[in-house]
């Protein structure tokens, strides 16, 4: 890294770069196998992808954990860094304890106000793993839960989505 390069999986939220702390051990095996489930499960046309940044406007880049995109952003060679806002299907955040407050509030919000249609956040809640879905509501342009899933994540959208939960995070 040169000096003037941030540092890897740095995020410009209100103009501002924030860079994450360490990852913990079940944050890297959830983003791992559920970024692999929603890959292996995405119809042709979708693709997920991990940790990269997400231009929302000139003062928002967040870097959200797992992204479904348009199969035509994640194989076109440039940009090579980051995706268009109208690339993101679904954005989704595992949150730790050092992000809480930006994977519970600031990025969602983000996510919402820039026209991301699906939103997931991930917590890990006494041992298990919980994900929390949500549909941006045209109307109001903001997010609407649609689920609390504990066991298993099933779901029709963005796309028929079958996940075992307990494998999740393992």
């Amino acid at each position: 890294m040169n000096r003037c390069d941030p540092p890897r999986h740095a995020e410009l939220i209100d103009g501002n770069l924030v860079v994450p702390r360490r990852r913990r051990k079940w944050h890297v095996s959830a983003v791992d196998r559920l970024k692999a489930e929603l890959d292996r499960q995405a119809p042709a046309g979708l693709r997920a992808d991990r940790e990269m940044t997400v231009r929302l406007a000139r003062r928002q880049a967040p870097e959200p954990d797992i992204m479904v995109v348009t199969a035509e952003a994640f194989e076109r060679p440039e940009p090579d860094t980051y995706y268009f806002v109208e690339d993101v299907v679904l954005a989704v955040e595992v949150v730790s304890p050092d992000s809480e407050e930006r994977d519970r509030d600031t990025k969602p919000r983000k996510y919402a106000a820039a026209g991301i249609p699906h939103f997931w956040r991930v917590e890990r809640q006494d041992g298990r793993t919980v994900v929390y879905v949500y549909e941006r509501d045209p109307a109001t342009g903001g997010y609407t839960p649609t689920g609390i899933y504990h066991e298993r994540l099933k779901v029709a959208v963005p796309f028929p989505i079958d996940v075992d939960l307990a494998f999740v995070g393992r």
